[in-house]
């Protein structure tokens, strides 16, 4: 993105030019200004501590002037500004975080006390506010865990410029307050590989848009793309012994996971994308080992130079954009207690199946379709015990990546022809086995990118539920 480019995104936003002057309500409410409170969350799996770390105006704001309330109920955490005259609520978003695993993991159940870094991103408000953080415990509800008022006139807001970034614009398809931006972030790029940060870009576009939904939805997003140069080339690979000081700090092993890619650097990641307009965030990690992640409404990471890479930029994109859950139950994982029993999760794409009649997405499955549907459910567990089986001998004799990846296409083309051959392959129903769960938790259809790394896509209730999150910044 040029400078030029930059300015007419600042006078778009903050001055009004064009469409965005309509949102009259948004400009009774709000500055024009992006308001970020960064935030330090700490505890253990039985307590949990919230403490204010800095406000900080990063910019204009990009999102929707329109739709600042979040009706989606998705996400462990809910926040919410509140305006402290009118007790108005201004703005709300749900999401997920680091520290919301990482509080599963053996390691908090066993007292370890950690503290992450964390924020919250939303319109800055034009008079005093209270945010209010609820997280939702067994049953679901959300329910308030820390509070705080702020003042935006007050001297302690950090109200210094936004230093200025290389941004590449790599699509670009109308004004920011009525489309979704999407962020590129390049990790472990040198100063020397930033045409290949520019080309890895363009894969990433052509990835995402050869898939449904998002093909259709093309023209209902800008992508925008920053690398800040890297001292050295890759990233931190902790059980290599190989560690990377990198811009952002993303590195695999997180929450002691081989291939879970991450960065712990929320401040440092944060103020490198305030250079530019976005509601969504992919990190592409310059690496050819396979990996990455995904947080809803934080960020997604994938290995640009993985052989997997369009799988692992999909599959991770649909955890960030539409808080779609795992539905693979074979694998190995950091969590202990992911999901409580007999409680109907978040995720759009996940269900306990408490009731048959009612669930939610009981609208799209067709009359006769058994409910659990039943698949080939030994069948497959046997075939995914023999591979993951493989990969731990592969992974132990130090095999190369390559031999792994090997590994990995050889799964997809037996999984394909099993998970094709359902007698209700194609359907929606709820076929048991998902969110690391192999009994009493249910996905909606036999195969699913969110389920394999099978070329199958999205399957029909994961389109829906990403096509309403485009919606809610489009419309």
């Amino acid at each position: 993105m040029t400078r030029q480019t930059l300015g007419l995104f600042l006078c778009a936003a903050v001055l009004g030019c064009g469409a965005v002057t309509a949102a009259d309500s948004f400009d009774k409410h709000f500055t024009g200004s992006t308001m970020r409170l960064d935030f330090f969350h700490t505890g253990t799996a039985e307590m949990e501590e919230i403490s204010l770390d800095r406000v900080r105006i990063e910019g204009p704001w990009p999102g929707s002037r329109t739709q600042l309330l979040d009706a989606t109920n998705l996400g462990k955490y809910h926040f919410e500004i509140v305006d402290l005259a009118s007790q108005q609520a201004l703005y709300s978003r749900g999401f997920a975080s680091i520290y919301g695993e990482w509080e599963t993991t053996s390691e908090a159940l066993r007292g370890v006390v950690r503290t992450l870094p964390e924020a919250l991103r939303f319109p800055e408000p034009r008079r005093p506010f209270q945010v209010r953080l609820r997280k939702r415990a067994a049953d679901q509800a959300f329910v308030e865990i820390w509070t705080d008022t702020i003042d935006p006139g007050s001297r302690v807001v950090h109200r210094a410029s936004v230093p200025p970034r290389d941004v590449i614009s790599v699509l670009r398809s109308g004004e920011s307050a009525e489309k979704v931006d999407l962020l590129l972030l390049g990790d472990g790029y040198a100063a020397s590989e930033m045409e290949k940060f520019k080309a890895d870009t363009q894969r990433s576009v052509e990835a995402l848009f050869a898939v449904e939904p998002f093909a259709s939805r093309k023209a209902d997003f800008n992508v925008w793309g920053i690398a800040p140069p890297a001292a050295e080339s890759g990233i931190s690979r902790p059980r290599s012994g190989l560690f990377r000081n990198t811009p952002l700090g993303a590195s695999y092993n997180t929450l002691d996971s081989e291939r879970y890619v991450l960065t712990l650097q929320d401040r440092d990641w944060r103020d490198v994308a305030a250079a530019a307009p976005y509601d969504f965030v992919m990190i592409l990690v310059n690496s050819e080992k396979y990996g990455g992640g995904g947080i809803y409404n934080l960020y997604s990471t994938a290995a640009a130079d993985s052989n997997f890479f369009p799988y692992l930029l999909v599959h991770e994109f649909g955890h960030h954009f539409a808080g779609l859950g795992d539905e693979y139950y074979t694998s190995d994982v950091a969590y202990e207690d992911f999901q409580g029993e007999m409680t109907e999760p978040w995720e759009p794409n996940i269900t306990a199946l408490l009731d048959p009649e009612n669930f939610k997405w009981a609208d799209l499955v067709e009359s006769g379709t058994p409910l659990p549907t039943p698949w080939k459910k030994e069948e497959f567990e046997e075939l995914s015990h023999s591979i993951q089986q493989r990969r731990r001998e592969l992974r132990e004799s130090g095999a190369p990546e390559a031999e792994l990846e090997r590994l990995f296409g050889e799964e997809r083309e037996q999984m394909t022809a099993l998970l094709a051959s359902e007698a209700h392959a194609g359907k929606v129903g709820a076929f048991e086995g998902a969110s690391y769960q192999p009994k009493g938790l249910f996905r909606p259809q036999a195969d699913c990118i969110m389920f394999t790394r099978d070329e199958v896509g999205f399957c029909a209730v994961c389109a829906r539920a990403i096509d309403r999150i485009i919606d809610q910044y489009t419309r």
